[in-house]
């Protein structure tokens, strides 16, 4: 018998090591695969410490040069390949080495590398594909995993296809109704260190000279820009400190939680974000229920797709009520995240024993919702941002023309 160190992933997709003895390597692959263990890299215990050193050189490297993520796109275009290559009847395997070697993403061949070495193995696609949770999330490990027992895994490409074209066009129509209060709210910014670092200390010096007694607006504008001129390096730090910060708390479990809630008490913004998170709730739900996944891991799974953590925790919570034997509609009412329309909906679904296409009306139901909110959102922000110009505008003039306006009367007098 001799040890091996071995790393790997559990089916949940958590990174698994340690060291265990048998006969051989391929004993050992055997034996972590009853386990429930996707082995990623196997050799004797002995040279574990050069391994160590190895893997440190090698996240050294990752920290200067990050494997860049793989796109919507690309996973979209993946899945339209997939789709036709399985509906083809192309054995799985060579599909998977087809695509590895012809694709553009040099993450995503790695990954499918990867994946065909596990199928290799024995190891069934959904079960590979949860090895890399960066790439393959979890709605789409389990359409896989439903594809793989009712032998239509052509079908679930399909789905895949048609959720991630509707996730990829609701971040285009955000990122569009976004990007005019970006460039207005960057351009004051641009302004505002432009005054205080160039035009006021001009002005600054001229009435320094003069010697006459300076209005309030006048004077608030020399102090706010000498204040600026004189700690400009230590606010500099302080703002990228306290970027760091807020980046690494909201990395956390309870921060993200936090700030999702916060984002929903926004005025404006808040009430999109909610609609645009429950229909990709909505959705995904009613996806895999029409592919047969069991209620209670389609309710699981389709929390995970909300990108609201508030919301996902909320629907979470009806989990235990179904498991108590409640109704859908009786969890769904107490974990408070659906209005009375959308209930009412569930109601009639469960009434009728379709509530998977009473979903994907709820879920057209949000995008129209969130189409108009988008349409308005530029409406809506733009008095806000003319107002908070306009009043920066008048704080300017009052500062600047002021002392000009008093030394012009005093020189008349």
């Amino acid at each position: 018998m001799a040890e091996f160190y071995y790393k790997g992933r559990t089916e949940d997709g958590q990174p698994v090591e340690g060291v265990l003895e048998a006969a051989s390597q391929g004993a050992l692959l055997q034996q972590l695969k009853r386990q429930n263990v996707i082995p990623t890299s196997v050799q004797p215990a002995g040279k574990k410490r050069g391994a160590a050193t190895i893997n440190l050189n090698m996240s050294l490297e990752g920290l200067f040069n990050r494997k860049k993520k793989v796109s919507i796109d690309e996973q979209i275009m993946f899945c339209r390949q997939m789709y036709a290559l399985t509906r083809s009847g192309i054995p799985l395997m060579r599909a998977i080495n087809g695509l590895a070697d012809a694709t553009r993403s040099p993450r995503l061949g790695e990954v499918l590398h990867d994946v065909a070495r596990s199928l290799t193995q024995g190891t069934t696609l959904s079960t590979a594909f949860r090895a890399h949770p960066d790439v393959f999330g979890d709605l789409f490990i389990s359409m896989i995993r439903m594809g793989e027992s009712t032998g239509q895994l052509d079908t679930a490409f399909k789905q895949l296809i048609d959720h991630l074209e509707l996730e990829k066009d609701t971040r285009k129509r955000i990122a569009s109704a976004t990007r005019y209060p970006i460039i207005v709210v960057s351009a004051i910014l641009v302004a505002i260190l432009v005054i205080n670092f160039a035009v006021i200390p001009a002005f600054a010096g001229v009435f320094a000279k003069l010697g006459a007694d300076l209005p309030i607006p006048t004077r608030i504008l020399i102090f706010s820009s000498e204040f600026m001129l004189s700690t400009w390096p230590y606010l500099l730090g302080l703002i990228a400190l306290g970027g760091y910060a807020f980046y690494r708390w909201k990395q956390t479990t309870e921060g993200q939680y936090k700030w999702d809630r916060i984002i929903l008490k926004v005025p404006i913004l808040g009430g999109v974000y909610e609609r645009i998170a429950l229909g990709r709730f909505a959705r995904p739900f009613a996806m895999m229920l029409d592919a047969g996944v069991p209620l209670l891991q389609a309710l699981n799974v389709a929390s995970r797709t909300t990108g609201n953590r508030y919301i996902g925790r909320g629907i979470e919570g009806m989990v235990g009520g179904i498991e108590r034997g409640e109704s859908l509609l009786a969890t769904a009412s107490a974990s408070g995240m659906f209005n009375s329309l959308i209930l009412q909906m569930i109601a009639v679904g469960e009434e009728t024993g379709n509530v998977s296409d009473l979903l994907v009306d709820i879920a057209d139901f949000y995008d129209q919702e969130v189409e108009y909110d988008l349409k308005r959102l530029a409406e809506a922000i733009e008095p806000i941002l003319l107002l908070f110009m306009g009043a920066m505008v008048l704080v300017l003039a009052l500062g600047v023309f002021l002392p000009m306006w008093d030394l012009g009367s005093a020189f008349g007098g």
